[in-house]
Order: C-alpha cells, then sequence, then structure tokens
C-alpha cells in the first residue's frame, strides 16, 4: 500500500516536472504526464489529456488502435467537469470517433452501444443510420420522425427529409414517405424556380418521386411527376443551369442506390446493409461500406457467368446491381471521369433492348443513363433518353398469345 502509494507521487512529481522542464516534451510524453495528472487534478488535466490523445491518433492507421485511443478519449470526455468550456462538444466528438472505429474493427454492438449513448444526448443521427443498416426501419423511421418533428418537417435538411422517407418506405408507410417525399420536392421546385436549387437535383428528385408513386399504384401523378422532369430536362438542353453549381452528383448517386434496394438482401443485425438513402459520405458505418464494395468483384465475375447463359432477366438486375456500386465508388472516388462510367449504363441499355417482352427494363436502364447523364452535364442525351422511357411507359403492354 505504501509503496503503491509512494509510486504514486514520484509519478506525479515526474509529470510535472515534464511538462516544467525547459524542453518542449514530446506528445507521446505530455500524454503520459496528462494520463497521471488527469488522475489528481482531472478539471486542469482530463481536457488537455483529451487533446492529446486526438493528436497522437493521428499518428496511427490501425483500427485497433485507434479504437483503444478514441476509447480512452472517450472515457475522459464522459468525466468532465459541468463547467469544461464545450464540454458536450468534446464528448460528442469522443464519442463520434469511437463509435466510428469500433465498427471499423467490426464491434458493431458495442458501435452501436455508443450511438445510443449520442442519441440520449441528443446527437441521434447516427443510431437511426445504425438501425436502418441492422433492417430496424420502423425504429429508424420512429426515430427520424420524432425528432424532425420537434423542429418541423419543412425546417429539417434536404438530406434528413430523404433518409426520413427511404425509413417510412422500407418500413412499409408508404403514404407517409410519400407525404415526406412531397414536400422535399415541393420545396425544391420553389428554390429551383427562384435559381437557388439545381435543375439537374429537382429532375432527380422528381424521378425517384416518381418512382414511389408507381410503386403506391398512383399511376397519373406517375406521370405528371416524370412529364415534370421530361420538361425540365427540355429546358437544361436549350439553355444549361440557370446559375453555377458544382458537386450536387451526391443527390444522384444517392437516389440511385435507394432506387436499387428492392434488389438487395434484406437487411437484418447480424448481415446488415447500406442505409439506403442516407449518402455514403455522411454516415454509411466503415464495416457496411467496406463489405458493400467488397462485394464488386464478386458480382463481376456473377456478370460476366450470366453474359454465358440465357437468364438474360437475371443478367439485367445483376447488371444494375453492379452498376449502383460503381456509381457510389465513382462519385466519391474524387475522380469522376465520364468515360469510367458510361460504358455501364451503355451495356445496361443494350442488354435491356434485347429483352423485347419488356418494354419496363428498358425504360428503367433509359431513364438509369439518363440520369447519370445529367450528372456530367450532358443534357441533350439525358433529355433524349428520359423521353424514350417516358413514351415506353406510357405505352399499352404488350399482349401475346398463349
Amino acid at each position: 500500500m505504501g509503496n503503491a502509494e509512494k509510486f504514486s507521487q514520484d509519478a506525479v512529481l515526474r509529470a510535472r516536472v515534464l511538462l516544467l522542464g525547459s524542453e518542449e516534451p514530446s506528445l507521446r510524453e505530455r500524454l503520459g504526464a496528462y494520463r497521471v495528472l488527469a488522475e489528481v487534478s482531472p478539471r486542469a488535466y482530463l481536457p488537455k489529456l483529451v487533446d492529446a490523445l486526438f493528436g497522437r491518433a493521428r499518428d496511427f492507421e490501425d483500427p485497433e488502435i485507434l479504437r483503444a485511443l478514441y476509447g480512452e478519449a472517450a472515457d475522459a470526455a464522459r468525466r468532465f467537469d459541468a463547467e469544461v468550456p464545450d464540454r458536450e462538444e468534446q464528448l460528442h466528438r469522443a464519442l463520434s470517433c469511437y463509435e466510428h472505429w469500433l465498427f471499423a474493427a467490426g464491434r458493431r454492438a458495442e458501435g452501436r452501444a455508443v450511438c445510443e449513448e449520442l442519441a440520449e444526448a441528443g446527437q441521434w443521427g447516427r443510431l437511426a443510420v445504425v438501425l436502418a443498416e441492422e433492417g430496424r426501419h420502423g425504429e429508424a423511421a420512429e426515430l427520424y420522425g420524432r425528432h424532425v418533428a420537434e423542429r418541423e418537417a419543412d425546417d429539417a435538411s434536404r438530406w434528413t427529409r430523404i433518409e426520413w422517407a427511404a425509413e417510412l418506405d422500407a418500413a412499409g408507410q408508404r403514404d407517409e414517405a410519400l407525404e415526406v417525399f412531397a414536400r422535399l420536392v415541393d420545396d425544391h421546385r420553389r428554390r429551383a424556380m427562384e435559381d437557388r436549387s439545381p435543375l439537374a437535383s429537382l429532375v432527380w428528385k422528381l424521378e425517384r418521386y416518381a418512382g414511389m408513386l408507381l410503386t403506391a399504384g398512383r399511376r397519373a401523378e406517375e406521370t405528371a411527376a416524370r412529364r415534370e422532369a421530361l420538361a425540365l430536362l427540355a429546358r437544361l438542353a436549350e439553355g444549361g443551369e440557370p446559375v453555377s453549381w458544382s458537386n450536387i452528383q451526391a443527390w444522384w448517386v444517392t437516389l440511385l442506390s435507394l432506387s436499387g434496394r428492392p434488389a438487395e438482401p434484406a437487411a437484418t443485425p447480424d448481415a446488415p446493409l447500406p442505409a439506403f438513402g442516407v449518402y455514403l459520405v455522411h454516415g454509411w458505418s466503415p464495416d457496411v461500406r467496406e463489405e458493400y464494395f467488397a462485394s464488386i468483384p464478386a458480382l463481376e465475375r456473377q456478370t460476366d457467368a450470366l453474359r454465358e447463359s440465357d437468364d438474360l432477366p437475371g443478367l439485367i438486375a445483376t447488371h444494375r446491381r453492379l452498376t449502383v456500386r460503381r456509381a457510389l465508388r465513382w462519385e466519391t472516388s474524387g475522380r469522376r471521369a465520364e468515360e469510367s462510367l458510361r460504358p455501364s449504363f451503355d451495356e445496361g441499355v443494350s442488354l435491356a433492348r434485347r429483352l423485347t417482352t419488356d418494354p419496363g427494363a428498358l425504360a428503367r436502364a433509359l431513364t438509369d443513363r439518363s440520369m447519370f447523364l445529367l450528372a456530367v452535364k450532358r443534357y441533350g442525351e439525358a433529355h433524349a433518353d428520359f423521353a424514350e422511357a417516358l413514351a415506353l411507359q406510357s405505352s399499352p403492354p404488350i399482349v401475346t398469345r398463349t
């Protein structure tokens, strides 16, 4: 007992001497000193310990080391005195980094628990994403609804409203999802008409809204939404965007991936999937993101095998799943050369033209390519593809005799 007490006192003395010395100690040395002094003077040294842990984390890439450092930072931040400046901000920062690296290290249950802690502290967004990734769409939709309603739905960000609508739709609450998405479209329409939002982004939202209306069996409204989108494409083809915008492809890839959700297996806590409707950079968990993109080689092999078979519908479906993944990787890579992605959409159209018994497949492929061409500012080509797709969707179904 006496030796332990003497060692503690010696450690405190050495830490103080180190920090008061004439030479500037290294970050590693300061971190060791703060660890000791935070035990005897927590109010003064816990904030310094957290800052040092964040600084030390910049020296590593290993998920386990980062998890340990940010976990220590979170534990320290939890002990902050109520009078510490920016206490909540520092705690949120530490917890957010900790949960990120828990997921990256494959410790999903622990990561979810930290997200629940963040939600209790008012930072609920990550928990909603995690619930969605695990297929708990009803809970995610309820969480969005509760917090968005608190600040009025129309004041919520456009990203949040897309996420909310996506979770309502996944939970089977289609009427509620349509209501949320309709308000989003109305808001963007007003902003676009005042040259405060890009027309291209409104087209993408109208196309997604039309797809939701089609699923709900509201054909007249679906057709009206597609005709509005076609008129906007004609305007873009004639004169381009009325104002200058950049980096809006995030809207396109997010809505594209959301449209592909029905082709993916159902997410579960043991087999999570991306929270479709959430922009990848805004919140996909590291483990889910890695697994999703790791599936690309397998889908490429499956697509190659299907090309040698007679299963054209299966090939079209698998090729689209692959194209969605390629589009997400393309948009987030920072290297957005049109020629690196366009062949995927061109092939999708070529395959669908071969399936003469299903004009809907061709309409889908043309629409996909149109929205991509819009993202790379090929407005005339985008208009032509969308016009052809709309004509196919407006045509009476083909009836064959048996």
